[in-house]
Order: C-alpha cells, then structure tokens, then sequence
C-alpha cells in the first residue's frame, strides 16, 4: 500500500495537510467534510491528476488513517510550519479552517493553528481590495456580447486543458468536450436565422472566448459549425439548411474538404473534378491524381461522416469553376464508404487532439441535390445556371461568405496570447527576485514590464478592434448582395497582424517564466505550439497580407483613375499636409491620440503611394503586371500590416470612451501604450523617411518607458478583467505564492 504521509510531502500538496488532518481529526469523516475536501481540491485547476488521486486516497471513507498516520501527518505539518513564512502559515491556517465549519472539526482546526502560530481566528485578514474596478474594465472589453462570453466562460470553467496525453486520448478527451458544448446549446449560435435569432457576431464572441482554453478544441468547433455547417449556411439553399439542427447539436460529424496537396492557398487551381451524368442526374468526384488529395482536412482522419467538398464542376462540356458539394465519407459506425479513401496526417507540433486527415475520391457518386446551389444550380434540363454570369466574380463570392473564418481565427489567436500573458502576469505579480534592499517582485523589473506589458495593451487594442470587426461582418452578411471585398481585405490584413502578435507574446510570455515556463504543466508550452499554426490555416499570413496589400492598391489606383488631376494633386496635399502637420506637431504630447493616428496613417499611405510608383515604374519598363508585383511582394506586405496597424489603432480610438468614467484613465493609456509601441517598432523607418527626427524618436521610446511603470502595478487586474476561468489558465505559477511556491 502506497505511503499516503510520504505522498503528501510534495511541494504541490503540502497546502492540503492541515485540511486532511482537520478532516481525520476525530478519526471519522463525514459526507459533508469529504465534500468540502473535495471543493477545495475541484478550486486549484492546477493540481496534476497524480496530486488528486493522493488527495482522493486520503479521503477515501473506507480507509480511515490510524493514530499512527494521523501522528506522522501532524509531524509533516510542524516541520512545513518550522520552515515556512508567516504568509504561508496563514494560509495553512486558513486552508485548515475551510472544512471547519463549526463543531470538533472547528476545535481542531484552531487548536492546530494556535500550536502552529497560524494566525486563527480574526487574525486571518482578507484581501485588500483593488484600486481599479475590474468589473468595469470586462464590461467594456466583453462589448454588447457579454451574455454570451460569459455562458462560454461557465462552461470553460468545467472543462479542463489537456497536455502530455497519446494522440488517441487526446482525441477522445477533445470529441467529448464538442460533444458536451453541443449539449449546451452554444453551436445554434452558428447558424443565425436557422437555429438561432443572433447575429453572427455572437458565434464569433463564443468562439473567442474557447480561444483562452484547449485549442484543439477550439478548432474541432471550428471545422464542425464555423467551415462545414459554416459552409451549408452560408452556400446552400432551404433544404440544406434542414440539416443544421443536427450539425449544432453534433448529431451530424462533418468536415471541410477545400485545401489539397498541390493547392493550399490557390483555391481556385484545385484539381478535384465533380462532373455531372445528366442520364442519373449524379454528380461524380473523383481525385485524378496524388496531388489532387484533400490534405489537412480536420475531422477526415476519424470523426467526420460528411464532407462539404470543393471540386471544379463539369457540366457537359464546360468547366464551370470550384463549386462546394455535400459527400458522405463515412457510414455511422465510422468505416469509409466505397470510393473513399481516408488517412491520418499524423502527429503534429501542436493540437494534436484534433484528427487531421486526407480524403481521395475514386469516381464517388452523390445526387446533384447535394451542390450546395446558392449561387450556382444545375436545372432540371441538365442546365448549369448561376445569378452570377462572372466566374470569377462567382468564385470571389463564394469564398467571401467564408470569410467568417478568418475573423473569428484572428480574434481567437488573441485569447490563446491572453491566456499565456494571464498566467505570466501573475507569476510576475507573486514571484521575487534578486534585490539590493531584499528581493522584489518580478513585475518591479523595466525589463519585465517591457517582456509582457507592450503585448499585454496590444491585445487589448486587438480585442476591440476584432470586436469591430465581427460587427461589419454581420452587418454585411445580413445584407443580401453586400459587396465584400472590403470586408474581406480587413479581414485578412487583420488576422495576419493578430496572429503573428499573438505568437510573439505567447513566446516572451514563455521567457517570462524563466524554468517554469518550459513545463508542459504551467501551459504556456502547449499554447505555443498550438498557436503556432494560426499564422497558416484559415490562410497562410503572406498570402493574405498580399492580398490586403493588393486591396489597398487597387483602391489607390481606382481613386486615381476616377479622380484625374484632381485626384493626382489631393493625394500629392494629403502627403505634404501629413508631413508638415507632424513637423508642426513637434511639440504636441506623444500621447495625444490624434498624433499617434496621424503616424501610423502617413506610415500607410507612404507605402501605398511608393509602393504604387514602384509598380508603375516597372510597368513602364515592360515588365507585365505579375512580375512587376513579384519584384515588389516584400512592399506590398508591408503595406497590409500598415493597414492593419491604423485601422486597428483608429477602431480602438473610438470606442475607448465608452470604457465609462471608472476605467477611462486605464484604457487610456493602455491604448498609449499598444500605439507607441507600434511606432517605436517602426522607428527605423520613420526616421528614414523623415517623418521623426531624432529627438521625437527619443521621446517616444521614453514615454513607452514611463508607460511601463505606471501601468505595472495594474497588469494584474487587467489579465484579470479578462474573466478567464482559472481552470483554464490551469498553471500553478498562475497561483503561485511566494511564501509558500507551489511547484509542479
């Protein structure tokens, strides 16, 4: 038999022996304490599953300890108390008198700390409140979907994240999570005006919010009712959508079969073929070749029943474009249905508890009723027809009402960089270091403040932005024949900026952690690897960056073209005014919104302006308009994170005052912050281009300085103004205390 004294002599459990010692004081322990015991344990998210079973062995009521155990726990407690601050006597105390509720237990409990020096009785003070009000400060950053984060957050916190598990456990514990949410009713949100009355902001909030826990999770959610019921909703007709309910509930498994082996970003070159037998009035899939494999398909490997798959529809003759069809590839008990080949990527970097997979088709038939027929359907006569004569206009179309995706996958990269900041945070709030007159708090360093606080205010500026965001997307997506294209060009400028901010404050939280922070079970690790991937799927970030930047040139060229000379000279104004309003506001204080907004729009309009004159420079010499493009690719990329940068920055700046009087001045510099460390980030560059001189440059980086120290004592209440659950952040160094350190 296991020594249970000896198992409790470990710094993670120490904490919980003068409780077992109150519970087993009388030599009984009732129904009522076993329960308290057992809440206190369900309260500290960060106990490994090997710390709970030897807590649950302790308070098993058919093996009671004997005099002889209970005297050696006692031994073990005075020799923790002999060597432990005053901090942590209280808070054995304290821990002691939380199953004490009255009766011998009670007697026990401050018996045992007055023989300690534990501090019983009033001499246990509470907490002194904090300076800011955090519950301000979460309802401004929760915006006009806290109803639905806040149902998100009850559930997380039942939940818990997963690390170290075998891919197939990992999977299974990730599949009965889906499930679990389902039964919440939360996927109904996915579907505005089928299965639910929302907008579809209030999916995108939720899904933001599964951002802070396990993020393979977050995905399976993802592919199940953001891509494939996302994409029934958004491409298919009536009766498609009947099949919604089911898709919600997970009722129906489905996947998202678009990318493949040869073509990942380039949709439409994807060589899939569905041709349509007007004599069966089938359409047949088949993959011609190797390259032609749907390839990182979640879902496919094991969990998918369904398909919506995307091949280039054949019609008699014509080739009309990649159009999106229903396939089942599974029957229920989940063997591959004829013609279907399925396989498993493999393990991965990261979210390995989703079942990535590659599917091949060979000459598979389904009814044509399964073309998801919003925008294109072939008739009764065997007639493709489509209320969009353009193709590529059909083409664009079609995959802007996927653009949800990218929204939501941005926002989401934001929640994992919080909750690796939240428990970085922390740490740094509890733990102590070096010192002359004593050691300090880790937060108290400049090069602290300077690892985390700058990623700390960007994600807020994120977060807002996002919120912005996910507003003009369901405006436009509940506008029949909204254009998007804006829509979409924000959108990708904007989840390539996120998740590559998001990746660099996950890291410097990792860094921040020193030792702590590279054990799997403070968090940190698994978010990083999973993070990782967000910089590639739902697009990979250059190539929507290209794309951004491709936007915004195309609207500068358009301008110009309508505008005439006219439109030539304003531009030419708009530039100089730009350059001698900021000269002129040489002397105007950094932190004046409009001065920071200025830079960052100059900064954008420079790159369009001589990123267009490279352009047209090489055009006059003869290049053709894809080399020109390519010989500049590095320009028109910079452009999109200008973009993002500003048009971030100005969403934020409008609705910063609407944080209410008690959270206004905090915001505020918050916001100060995130933007001047944009433009120190930058500061090469605008000195190069002459826009600071030397001593402007000088003072921004300053002012970031002070900016550190007067926000560091607030960073704390400001992860926690986050609201995320703790047994998501499930990191002892989350909890950590430093007079009595819990170690893993």
């Amino acid at each position: 038999m296991a020594d249970r004294v000896a198992a409790l002599d470990d710094p993670q459990l120490r904490v919980f022996a003068p409780l077992i010692y109150v519970a087993w004081s009388d030599f009984d322990l009732d129904a009522e304490e076993r329960e308290r015991v057992l809440a206190a344990m369900a309260a500290q998210p960060w106990l490994r599953p090997a710390a709970r079973q030897v807590i649950e062995a302790w308070i098993d009521p058919a093996r009671p300890p004997g005099a002889g155990e209970l005297a050696r726990l006692r031994t073990l407690i005075d020799h923790v108390a002999t060597t432990s601050s005053d901090r942590a006597k209280a808070s054995f105390a304290r821990v002691a008198r939380g199953i004490a509720a009255d009766g011998d237990a009670r007697v026990a409990a401050d018996a045992l700390a007055q023989d300690l020096g534990m501090f019983a009785g009033s001499e246990i003070t509470a907490p002194v409140a904090r300076a800011i009000p955090r519950t301000a400060l979460s309802g401004w950053l929760d915006g006009d979907h806290a109803e639905v984060r806040a149902r998100a957050r009850a559930w997380l916190a039942t939940a818990h994240v997963a690390y170290g598990l075998p891919v197939e456990d990992h999977r299974t514990i990730v599949r009965g999570w889906l499930f679990d949410l389902a039964a919440t009713g939360l996927g109904r949100l996915a579907f505005p005006g089928v299965t639910s009355t929302d907008d579809l902001a209030a999916f995108s909030a939720m899904f933001e919010e599964l951002g802070h826990g396990d993020l393979s999770l977050l995905v399976k959610v993802g592919v199940q009712w953001g891509l494939y019921g996302g994409a029934i909703w958004a491409l298919g007709t009536a009766r498609h959508h009947e099949r919604l309910a089911k898709i919600a509930a997970c009722e129906e498994l489905g996947c998202f079969a678009m990318s493949e082996v040869g073509h990942g970003s380039n949709v439409a070159a994807i060589e899939t073929i569905a041709r349509f037998d007007p004599a069966t009035r089938e359409l047949e899939l088949h993959t011609p070749g190797e390259s032609a494999r749907k390839e990182w398909i979640g879902g496919a490997a094991h969990d998918a029943r369904w398909a919506v798959v995307f091949a280039q529809l054949e019609v008699g003759d014509a080739r009309h474009g990649v159009h999106a069809i229903l396939v089942p590839i599974r029957t229920p008990d989940g063997a591959a249905l004829a013609g279907v080949r399925t396989g498993d990527s493999g393990h991965k970097m990261g979210l390995n508890g989703v079942d990535n997979g590659r599917l091949w088709f060979e000459h598979v038939r389904v009814p044509v009723a399964n073309l998801l027929d919003r925008f294109a359907s072939i008739g009764d006569d065997g007639t493709y027809s489509s209320p969009i004569a353009s193709p590529d206009r059909r083409f664009f179309t079609m995959l802007g009402t996927l653009i949800g995706g990218r929204v939501s996958v941005g926002a989401a990269a934001v929640s994992a960089a919080r909750a690796a900041l939240a428990i970085a945070v922390r740490y740094a709030e509890a733990r102590h270091q070096f010192g002359g007159e004593g050691e300090r708090k880790l937060i108290d360093y400049p090069t602290h403040q300077r690892r985390l606080l700058p990623h700390l205010a960007e994600t807020i500026v994120l977060r807002v932005a996002f919120g912005e965001l996910r507003r003009r997307h369901a405006q436009t997506f509940a506008t029949p024949g909204a254009d998007t294209r804006e829509l979409e060009a924000e959108a990708a400028a904007l989840k390539a900026l996120a998740s590559t901010r998001a990746i660099e404050a996950v890291q410097a939280a990792r860094e921040a952690c020193g030792g702590q922070g590279y054990l799997s079970v403070n968090r940190i690790p698994q978010l990083r690897t999973d993070v990782e991937i967000f910089t590639t799927f739902e697009g990979d970030n250059i190539v929507l960056a290209q794309l951004a930047g491709k936007a915004m040139l195309g609207a500068y060229r358009k301008q110009l073209a309508t505008g005439g000379n006219r439109a030539v000279l304003r531009a030419a104004a708009k530039r100089v005014a730009s350059v001698l309003g900021v000269r002129r506001a040489g002397t105007e204080p950094t932190r004046d919104r409009g001065f920071q907004l200025a830079a960052l729009r100059f900064r954008e309009d420079h790159l369009v302006e001589t990123c267009a004159a490279r352009i047209k420079k090489r055009l006059d010499d003869g290049l053709d308009g894809e080399a020109a493009i390519l010989e500049v690719q590095e320009h028109v990329v910079a452009i999109s994170e200008a973009f993002a940068e500003r048009s971030t920055a100005e969403w934020f700046a409008a609705r910063e005052s609407a944080g209410g009087e008690a959270s206004r001045e905090l915001i505020a510099r918050l916001g100060d912050l995130a933007l001047l460390s944009r433009l120190e980030r930058h500061a090469a560059w605008f000195l190069e281009t002459g826009y600071f001189d030397v001593a402007r440059s000088r003072q921004i980086r300053r002012e970031v300085e002070k900016l550190l120290r007067e926000l560091a004592p607030h960073a704390r209440d400001v992860v926690d103004a986050f609201g995320i659950p703790d047994a998501c952040l499930a990191a002892p160094i989350a909890f950590f205390d430093p007079a009595h350190p819990v170690y893993p």
